[in-house]
């Protein structure tokens, strides 16, 4: 875990509410800075801020929006919403800052905050670093005049304008009348967008985590625990399940045999389907060193290439803006389809898998799953102080290792963004040699660091 920042980690502020950092005043501290950051120009300047459903929100909302309007930034307030419906009105509305309070899919305990600027991009580490500074520093001789405190407003029809927005990526003339369809919004910040957005296509919904009440968000629920979608598919005769995460910036997908579909197998249906009808930007598809083989070989058998970046849709964004691609994501069910937005979008990819599956007409157990994943394996170490990636011992375990492994396998080694914690993942064709090569890594670890 980098130590090298005290707040932003992998994905904006994160931690458990009411502790450092996500307390009331980090909060106002941030709203300060990142208002005088994007202070440029002489226009009266606009800040949209939206959240999840969690009870910590009301907080943080309101310390964020203090620190804002004392810097001279006028809010636009839209409540409970999706990041990436943040990351388009960001953009949509010419506001200079979008900012998401959300702690993704963990637990209703923690919360955090993520910034987008006014493109509806998340902000680089360079960014980051410059508002991180900006905290720590005495910001009073900078603040605003009396005559220049920002005002709070709040944006009343936000969500249908979302709702149309995510409509509007759908094929034109394709509708989802006679589809069943259960989804599932972990009791998130999709919770009227998503089945909305549904049933205005012509789909017959069935609703799962759709009753949030501040502490029920993901908790049994959404894609961090699909086990209840897959069960009400099936019990339902659905054609397909949806499962968001606690902001819906990233889904999974549960077949009408109740069996899951990863990111990786969606981007490879995505990635094949776009190739095949010229809307590939690209012939490269951005993913992370987490995205299974079996994805980088089914690529290349359609003479597309797989590039892989650090894990974080952020850095998937960035690599695909670099090089001009609209289609990348996470193993995870991030997936980023930048002719359409800038973040990850879970129900937006949904429906261009849906589009899919209405032109092949065949059930989604035949349709979505496009490669034979490579075994893979992965566990975590726990460790305190430094970093034992750093030390000489396990520097050789890994390289004896991954000379194993060779070209039929791989080994990827990192640091948690948010915890204290050593990512050891494995894949190859063995399943045998899989499992032995992150044991051994394991205990490589093991040997020369005492767990925290």
């Amino acid at each position: 875990m980098s130590t090298t920042r005290q707040f932003f980690g992998t994905d904006g502020i994160r931690g458990k509410a009411n502790t450092h950092p996500m307390t009331v005043d980090v909060a106002q501290k941030l709203g300060q800075a990142a208002g005088l950051h994007f202070m440029r120009g002489h226009h009266r300047h606009r800040v949209l801020v939206g959240k999840d459903t969690r009870l910590s929100g009301y907080m943080i909302e309101c310390a964020l929006v203090a620190g804002f309007l004392s810097a001279g930034m006028d809010v636009t307030l839209v409540g409970p919403m999706p990041t990436p419906a943040i990351a388009m009105l960001t953009r949509s509305l010419r506001a200079d800052l979008g900012v998401m309070i959300s702690a993704s899919h963990n637990p209703f305990s923690d919360n955090g905050i993520k910034l987008f600027g006014p493109e509806g991009f998340k902000l680089s580490d360079q960014e980051e670093a410059s508002i991180e500074a900006m905290m720590g520093a005495d910001l009073s001789g900078r603040l605003a005049a009396p005559a220049e405190i920002g005002r709070a407003t709040r944006l009343n029809d936000a969500a249908g304008r979302y709702v149309e927005h995510v409509k509007a990526s759908f094929p034109r003339g394709c509708r989802l009348d006679g589809l069943k369809i259960v989804i599932d919004c972990a009791n998130g910040a999709a919770y009227r967008v998503a089945p909305t957005a549904l049933w205005e296509l012509g789909a017959e919904v069935i609703r799962l985590g759709c009753e949030p009440d501040g502490v029920n968000i993901n908790e049994n629920c959404g894609s961090t625990h699909p086990g209840a979608l897959c069960r009400a598919v099936v019990e339902h005769g659905a054609h397909l399940g949806i499962a968001l995460d606690g902001d819906a910036d990233r889904m999974l997908l549960a077949d009408e045999r109740g069996n899951l579909i990863d990111g990786d197998q969606i981007i490879g249906l995505i990635a094949r389907s776009w190739a095949a009808s010229g809307r590939l930007a690209t012939s490269a598809i951005v993913t992370t060193v987490m995205s299974n083989m079996g994805l980088e070989r089914f690529l290349a058998s359609l003479d597309l290439t797989l590039e892989r970046t650090a894990v974080g849709d952020r850095y998937v964004v960035e690599r695909m803006r670099e090089n001009g691609s609209n289609v990348g994501g996470e193993q995870s069910g991030h997936v980023v389809l930048s002719d359409f937005a800038t973040t990850g979008d879970g129900l937006l990819a949904a429906l261009q898998v849906l589009a899919v599956l209405i032109e092949d007409g065949r059930p989604a157990s035949e349709v979505c799953r496009v490669f034979s994943p490579y075994p893979q394996m992965l566990k975590n170490i726990r460790f305190s102080g430094s970093s034992p990636l750093l030390l000489p011992e396990v520097r050789a375990a890994r390289a004896e290792i991954e000379a194993r492994l060779g070209k039929s396998g791989r080994l990827v080694l990192r640091e948690s963004g948010t915890e204290p914690l050593v990512r050891v993942m494995v894949e190859a064709e063995d399943p045998a040699t899989v499992e032995s090569a992150v044991d051994d890594m394991c205990a490589a670890i093991r040997a020369v660091h005492e767990p925290a």
